[in-house]
């Protein structure tokens, strides 16, 4: 018999941005929270600072947050986040790019001004038509991936859409939804600015150039940055993390961090408390849980009567590919030899579909990609506290790496299957000679650098299974409708009382906060729609 800790309206077991979302709304709807985070801080994959240097912030893991304040969560906490401290700096001019021998292509916040950079004129007028179909359908696809997919409101809003779609309108919409990203470009365009600026944000998404739904996330993320940006806290990531503590101390949640949850409890099929490694926190209404499905039902609900469908769902969930992130500190800015780059926040070294396409192959394979896609992050272009004066930084993100690496495509760099110090090493220096073939003064420049693997990723995050930070592949099947299992398409369960959240459930990896949101708000709709029946 677990002694009893103390008795929640809610208890919410890990503390990444769903998890804060989650805990932060009900708050301050008037629930009583615990949340039990087992690492020793909140945030999960937010975190910043003086990873190479004093004087030099870096963002840790994640940095930009265009879904988080173009989303459901950010709508209803941003004011109080603000009050809380929490800030953003953004750009209204150069966004993003990306940048190969020979190709370049750069998107700005105006995307007219975009436009004018793409050498056919038809491909001017299709990527203007592209976002206005996509503004024509913003009310259906924004609001299915902020919604749950599986839900009579859902049905609701996709007959209303037909209605003013007709079906022509949602048959084309479904096309673009299960077409790939390298497909949606040759379908829509002519030459290949389009496709080199956008396909390799399909990575960001957590799927590859030749995934399904590329042809529906690509103007999506296109629309998102072109209205939004791309925000990153001022003075770091770990800001955010503050802003979310003082909400929550504000609203007197208990939190409980050095926790590990072991199982959840239940009474009579409905989830009745958490029992940590401390003892058990009992729950009045719910427990919200930000895990794996494998942890979910292999560890929290081992005992507990499931369905052998679900369990069996769970046991195969898969993981998607590795992610590695690289911080450098500079002794000045870095330098590209292509002008417009200079003011550019986030770009890529891709030459789009076809080089990010092959090195996703080569990673999901296995293999290090000969030709990584390079994600090549400068915060203090847009927040200029993040580096002493007349200094620059790099934060370099590889999403196209394998977890297990067995061969190397170039058959330069030795492997045995782990990343060990000088396969490490070796692949560092294949990134930074990449980049440096379009900004030569990069190495001369360099200070310090600090390398975060894939296995550094699953060691910090017990959510990023094989160094996964999208918390599982976002093919299709396991996505939408079927995220996070095929029988279990939603955020509550098949125990009353216990949700699941995170990125292994809808809408997926990323840092919208939607999956937080969308429990948190089913639980309070639930508590009204109770109270009003209670009145009659």
């Amino acid at each position: 018999m677990e002694e009893t800790m103390d008795t929640y309206d809610v208890v919410v077991i890990g503390a990444g941005v769903n998890g804060l979302v989650a805990a932060a709304e009900l708050a301050t709807a008037g629930w009583s929270v615990a949340l039990v985070e087992q690492n020793s801080r909140l945030g999960g994959f937010i975190d910043s600072g003086e990873a190479t240097l004093p004087g030099y912030t870096h963002d840790t893991y994640s940095s930009w947050h265009p879904l988080f304040v173009s989303g459901g969560a950010y709508a209803a906490l941003g004011p109080d986040l603000h009050e809380h401290g929490l800030e953003y700096a953004n750009t209204d001019g150069a966004l993003t790019g990306s940048i190969s021998a020979g190709r370049a292509a750069v998107a700005y916040r105006d995307a007219a001004k975009t436009v004018e950079g793409f050498t056919h004129p038809e491909d001017q007028a299709a990527y203007l038509a592209m976002l206005e179909e996509m503004g024509e359908r913003a009310n259906l696809v924004f609001r299915i991936l902020g919604s749950e997919v599986r839900s009579a409101a859902t049905v609701k809003l996709a007959l209303s859409a037909l209605k003013s779609q007709k079906i022509k309108g949602m048959d084309a919409l479904a096309r673009d939804a299960v077409m790939s990203g390298r497909a949606f470009g040759r379908d829509r365009f002519t030459g290949s600015e389009p496709d080199q600026l956008w396909a390799p944000w399909l990575l960001h998404a957590g799927i590859s150039p030749d995934s399904a739904t590329g042809g529906m996330m690509i103007p999506v993320l296109a629309m998102t940055m072109h209205g939004f940006g791309l925000p990153v806290v001022t003075g770091g990531a770990k800001n955010f993390v503050t802003a979310f503590e003082r909400l929550l101390s504000e609203h007197g949640v208990t939190v409980l961090t050095g926790h590990r949850a072991e199982r959840v409890t239940t009474t009579n099929g409905r989830a009745t408390g958490v029992v940590t490694d401390k003892g058990l926190i009992s729950a009045r209404r719910a427990v919200i849980a930000s895990v794996t499905p494998q942890a979910l039902y292999g560890t929290l609900l081992k005992d507990e009567p499931v369905p052998w469908a679900i369990r069996r769902d769970a046991e195969r969930f898969r993981f998607g590919r590795a992610a590695m992130q690289i911080h450098i500190a500079l002794d000045r800015p870095l330098r590209w030899t292509d002008e417009r780059f200079q003011d550019v926040p986030l770009l890529h070294i891709s030459d789009g579909s076809g080089g990010t396409g092959i090195a996703c192959a080569q990673a999901d394979a296995g293999a290090l990609p000969a030709a990584p896609t390079i994600v090549v992050g400068r915060q203090h272009v847009l927040d200029q506290s993040r580096v002493p004066e007349g200094a620059g930084s790099l934060w370099l993100q590889l999403q196209e790496v394998p977890w297990q690496p067995t061969a190397d495509s170039a058959g330069a760099i030795s492997v045995d299957g782990t990343w060990n110090a000088d396969t490490t090493r070796r692949y560092v220096e294949r990134v930074l000679a990449r980049i440096e073939e379009h900004a030569p003064d990069l190495t001369s420049s360099i200070l310090e650098t600090t390398v975060i693997t894939p296995t550094d990723l699953a060691a910090a995050n017990p959510n990023a299974v094989h160094g996964d930070p999208y918390g599982g592949s976002m093919e299709l099947d396991q996505n939408l409708l079927w995220r996070p299992l095929a029988h279990s398409g939603k955020h509550t369960t098949a125990i009353k009382g216990l949700l699941h959240i995170g990125a292994s459930t809808h809408p997926g990896g990323g840092l919208s906060g939607g999956a937080g949101h969308l429990a948190a708000q089913s639980l309070l709709s639930a508590n009204n729609r109770r109270s009003l029946i209670s009145k009659k």
